[in-house]
This record gives structure tokens, sequence and C-alpha cells, in this order.
């Protein structure tokens, strides 16, 4: 399952051609940096489409 403690929305229209490294970089670039658990969310030029990037926290191994 997918935990999202936070949604941040950009106010500036992204490519949605652009892949995942060129989001993440926006991410850092308008956000500040990329935090665990939460979800960043980019409109096309017209308003008519969403891409979502979650970015997950570091998987830590559990009791064995």
């Amino acid at each position: 399952m997918i935990r999202i403690e936070a949604i941040w929305l950009a106010t500036e229209p992204l490519d949605m051609r652009a892949g995942t490294d060129t989001v993440l970089a926006r991410v850092v670039k308008v956000f500040g940096a990329a935090r665990p658990h939460h979800a960043y969310l980019f409109t096309n030029k017209r308003a008519t489409r969403i891409k979502v990037l979650v970015y997950p926290a570091l998987a830590t191994p559990g009791p064995r």
C-alpha cells in the first residue's frame, strides 16, 4: 500500500512527455526537496491532464 502524508500541487504546467528524472528534478526545483510519503501533482498547459509523482521512503527490512 502506498502511504501519502501530503499532496503538493505545482502552479506551473509541466510537459507531459517528461520522464521520472525530469519530474523529480522539477520537484526539487519547485518544492526544495522530495520528501518521503509525499505526492507531487503537475498539470499540462491546458490543465486537462495530471501527472503524479509519489516519492517513497527507503524500505527498511522487517523483523525476521
